[in-house]
């Protein structure tokens, strides 16, 4: 084994493995370190004390990493010498590219626009022309004929028979019946099987008109779709609007008109 002038033992024979002093250099004092001697307690300053960075298992002053050859691994500290291992030459800056220009889109070209297309003319209103009550293509009016009992009538006619109505009483209840007039003619009575009598309006009830004939009166439609009154034949004849009419002889209706027949019984003529 050779020994290094800090005292080492290295295999290698020109310099130390520990330190990196040549091995036939002159030892080193600690006037040539340029550091304190520090003296052990109860010891003289071996070579150790007199260069530290140098003894095995030595650290880097700068930034104590382990010394494993002349300079540091991590900072570049020259052991020998003191200072920082020699800079590598600066490198010769490379030019930056230039930014990638797109070169510019070229123009689009103008797209002409057609002119508004005018909406068409809308077309004049479809008139249609009226049509007169009555003519040609006219709807028939739809007529109604409303059956109640009448108090007035009932008093009247007790005051003008006398004896003859005793034991006719006026209805404690009658509902309201309408019905509707169609066709050519409408009978207004009582149905009577041994007749064959099936009258459009029956007023057979309850309650019974006793004054009511089987056959009473007859309603009968126009041309125009107006309607008349007939009374063909009844016992106790018929009345209208408080008059009464003549036996066998239609009399024209107007709307609301009042048909009174029997001892109560009133019928009102409606045009819908």
């Amino acid at each position: 084994m050779a020994i290094c002038p800090s005292g080492h033992e290295s295999a290698s024979k020109d310099f130390c493995a520990v330190c990196g002093l040549s091995i036939g250099a002159p030892p080193l004092s600690s006037v040539d370190a340029g550091i304190a001697v520090i003296s052990p307690p109860g010891g003289t300053p071996g070579p150790a004390a007199v260069y530290p960075h140098t003894a095995p298992g030595a650290t880097c002053p700068r930034c104590d990493m382990p010394r494993t050859g002349q300079f540091c691994e991590a900072c570049g500290y020259n052991f020998d010498e003191g200072g920082a291992a020699p800079a590598p030459p600066p490198q010769a800056a490379v030019p930056a590219a230039p930014p990638f220009a797109a070169p510019p889109a070229p123009p689009l070209a103008a797209v002409p626009v057609p002119p508004p297309v005018a909406d068409p003319p809308a077309p004049p209103p479809f008139a249609v022309p009226p049509v007169q009550a009555g003519g040609p293509g006219a709807s028939p009016a739809s007529w109604s004929a409303v059956v109640t009992a009448d108090r007035d009538y009932f008093d009247a006619v007790l005051a003008a028979s006398g004896q003859e109505a005793e034991g006719i009483d006026f209805p404690v209840y009658c509902p309201e019946r309408r019905f509707h007039l169609s066709g050519d003619d409408v009978r207004i009575g009582r149905h009577s099987a041994s007749r064959g009598l099936e009258p459009e309006i029956d007023l057979t009830g309850p309650p019974s008109d006793p004054g009511i004939s089987r056959l009473h009166a007859v309603l009968i439609v126009a041309p125009d779709g107006s309607w008349s009154v007939l009374d063909p034949g009844s016992a106790n004849g018929t009345l209208v609007n408080g008059a009464e009419i003549p036996r066998g002889e239609p009399v024209p209706l107007r709307d609301g008109d009042r048909i009174n027949l029997g001892a109560w019984t009133l019928v009102t003529i409606s045009r819908d």
